[in-house]
């Protein structure tokens, strides 16, 4: 079986062998010699040819309204150019890729003119729909519960110092200053009545 490896691929070792000494006469050759082929290299790649200035001009107001194919074969060709050295690059190529980049377009878009008011006064006009929401259920709304006057809280205070409720803290404690139950204003009109408990 290793006989018929070795004929099946007979040169496959000598390539190995080949490149192997290309790599070691390359490490041989001195660092400026290898400098010059790498960017010789690099320029072979990357196509050195310039964008012409009229698909440039104007790419600040045209780029929106460009099919998208279009903007992406514009965007690699800039990107291929970036790759080279950034001082064979023209004025107008550095200025497009900065553009393109950073511009004020999409989602980084100033906002039109105007449009501060135009959100404050939708805000007020929110403001002023809820409120008259607001009032209109508050005027057929049900009347506040019986419990919700100073005179129905103090005689809750009294009933729950009757049957010495939180002795120790609450308003049964010896000493207790609060107000206990009370939160609401005094009830206008007669007090409740022993059958409103």
């Amino acid at each position: 079986m290793l006989r018929s490896l070795s004929r099946a691929a007979p040169g496959s070792a000598s390539l190995r062998l080949h490149s192997n000494r290309l790599q070691i006469q390359s490490t041989q050759l001195p660092a400026a010699t290898c400098l010059l082929q790498g960017r010789q290299e690099q320029r072979r790649h990357a196509g050195i040819h310039a964008i012409s200035n009229p698909t440039l001009a104007g790419i600040e107001k045209r780029w929106e309204a460009m099919p998208p194919q279009e903007q992406a074969d514009l965007w690699m060709a800039l990107r291929d150019r970036m790759k080279t050295d950034w001082h064979e690059m023209t004025f107008q190529e550095k200025k497009a890729a900065y553009w393109i980049a950073f511009g004020p377009y999409g989602p980084r878009a100033l906002p039109p003119p105007g449009e501060g008011k135009q959100v404050f006064w939708y805000t007020v006009l929110g403001l002023g729909v809820a409120g008259v929401i607001f009032a209109i259920i508050r005027q057929f709304a049900r009347p506040a519960p019986k419990t919700m006057n100073a005179q129905y809280q103090a005689m809750t205070n009294e009933y729950l110092k009757s049957q010495k409720t939180e002795a120790i803290t609450g308003v049964s404690s010896e000493g207790y200053q609060g107000k206990g139950m009370i939160q609401s204003k005094p009830r206008r009109g007669p007090p409740p009545d022993e059958d409103e408990e």
